[in-house]
């Protein structure tokens, strides 16, 4: 889970209210369940124990007091003994080397590559919080607080995904469960970090070397900062919106709220001379996140406090919640897709993901998960599924209310064409050769404001069309020399086209309906590229 500070600081309030001291040692000693194995484990030679019986958190097992304040949570998945094969890095995957070390604040993890360079991660299922914290409360029993909500994820949730992602068309990695012995010195430097964990070991989709036959034919694979600046920077690179948005209702069905841009790889294609870009999902921890089960936790996650911790249930009861770490991205990746394509992608993924699909998948679990949450994780997936459409509707409107439409650092022509009094044409041409790269046809009853945004080169703008109502157009020239002529009219005395740029180098032909929002500092036509 990802903190800001002043989520940190009404959890640091609700913490205040909860009962009892922090404990000394958080975590507990060994996975391992038992002290007579924990034994045998301890001082067993690598490749003479092939398996191990363990509890991925015991730690998070508290009191029916405790959790009527501060949520059940996943705490019986996190304790449930699961069998689990020892990793060898000389047997693993045809035989493994480290390439790096890895993971952020929370999470342990190694990069590891075979023999041909295809990389994995190797990505502890535990994770410690406790540096997001400020110092000063690192070793308070707030450490403890924090940590504690790590109860909220499903540490097996990622591994029911790749049936549900196959049958969808989605990409994606499979995970695998595995165990470092105490006595397994293959980390180098690292053991200390690795030794008597368990971890996942998963493909990890990088560059050309981590190209499958899932891929097809793509060439390479970027991340998403290098996908957008490239997107941005020529005019012959596009992202496939609908397998993005595909995507990304998967997403709500599983309820991943966490999905921001760092969470995405992209297989790179040439397709008669252009380069499309389609995702590849990553990093699932937070699906079928549960948290409000608890009065403390249903508080914290209110609207007014820390809105997107939306719990997995029957149904989609904040769709909001569920896009507000991804909003960088989906305002980038999506700006060109109608109410109707996510209609139907929405009814695609349903007759995708079959009650066997989900069933199968469910079934992934190991069998003493199963039988705590597999029930319950088959019906509300088959909830979400059938209430997909309506949720798909909800993303789109939320994403439709404020349009963002941006251009190349090569030369483009925006026009905008006010139809009638409810519809607003957009089109965008490439300055070189003309080709339309962009259409879309928005509505004045889903759309408030459409942003076009040009960035660097000459840039044309032309926004045409005389109507009595008629959607706010606000024009960011970015650098350049840009053109922009204005010969609509919109009835009433708020003016609809709105103009923001540096005075000089700008050639503005203004209408009565321009505001003209020019200044001389160059950060008016600023724009985010990158969001990270």
């Amino acid at each position: 889970m990802n903190y800001t500070f002043r989520q940190l600081c009404l959890l640091l309030f609700f913490s205040t209210l909860g009962f009892g001291c922090a404990k000394k040692n958080f975590f507990s000693k060994t996975p391992i369940l038992g002290e007579e194995q924990y034994q045998q484990v301890k001082t067993a030679a690598p490749g003479t124990i092939d398996s191990v019986t363990l509890q991925a958190g015991s730690h998070y097992q508290r009191s029916g007091f405790h959790t009527l304040f501060w949520g059940k949570h996943y705490r019986d998945v996190w304790a449930a003994p699961v069998k689990v094969k020892v990793f060898n890095m000389k047997e693993a995957k045809g035989g493994l080397e480290i390439e790096k070390l890895g993971g952020g604040m929370q999470t342990t993890s190694l990069t590891l590559v075979d023999e041909d360079g295809f990389s994995y991660a190797l990505r502890s299922l535990d994770k410690d919080p406790v540096e997001v914290l400020p110092k000063i409360w690192r070793k308070s029993f707030v450490a403890n607080v924090i940590r504690n909500q790590t109860s909220a994820i499903n540490p097996y949730g990622a591994f029911i995904l790749p049936r549900m992602a196959e049958a969808a068309g989605i990409p994606h990695s499979k995970p695998e469960l595995v165990y470092v012995l105490p006595s397994d010195t293959t980390f180098g430097e690292y053991n200390a970090e690795f030794q008597d964990r368990l971890f996942m070991i998963e493909e990890k989709y990088t560059d050309s070397n981590s190209i499958t036959d899932e891929l097809g034919d793509a060439e390479d694979v970027v991340s998403s900062k290098k996908m957008i600046n490239k997107r941005f920077n020529k005019d012959s690179h596009f992202i496939d919106q609908r397998a993005f948005a595909k995507a990304r209702l998967f997403d709500l069905l599983i309820n991943d709220w966490d999905r921001h841009e760092g969470q995405w790889n992209w297989a790179e294609y040439k397709e008669d001379g252009e380069t499309v870009y389609r995702p590849i999902p990553k990093d699932r921890d937070n699906a079928f996140f549960q948290f409000d089960d608890g009065i403390i936790t249903w508080l914290f996650s209110r609207k007014w406090a820390i809105r997107k911790f939306e719990s997995f249930d029957v149904r989609y009861k904040d769709v909001y919640a569920l896009m507000m770490n991804a909003s960088f991205i989906d305002e980038r990746a999506l700006p060109e897709l109608t109410s109707r394509d996510f209609a139907e992608l929405a009814s695609e993924l349903q007759a995708a993901l079959t009650d066997q699909v989900i069933e199968e998948a469910v079934r992934q679990f190991p069998d003493s998960v199963y039988k705590l949450v597999g029930e319950s994780t088959i019906s509300k997936l088959k909830s979400r599924r059938d209430r997909l459409p309506a949720a798909a509707h909800e993303f789109y409107r939320i994403l439709a209310k404020e349009a963002l439409v941006v251009g190349t650092d090569e030369e483009d022509i925006f026009e905008v064409k006010r139809l009638n009094d409810e519809e607003t044409s957009v089109t965008v041409f490439r300055g070189s050769d003309k080709k339309q790269l962009f259409h879309r046809i928005y509505n004045r009853s889903e759309t408030d404001q459409i942003t076009l945004h040009g960035l660097a080169e000459d840039d044309e703008f032309e926004v045409s069309g005389e109507v009595n109502k008629g959607i706010k157009v606000k024009i960011v020239g970015g650098r350049g020399e840009d053109e922009i002529k204005d010969t609509s009219r919109v009835k009433g005395l708020r003016r609809k086209t709105v103009v923001f740029d540096t005075i000089r180098g700008t050639e503005l032909d203004a209408g009565p309906e321009t505001k003209d929002k020019r200044k001389s500092d160059v950060r008016v036509h600023a724009f985010d590229r990158e969001g990270f």
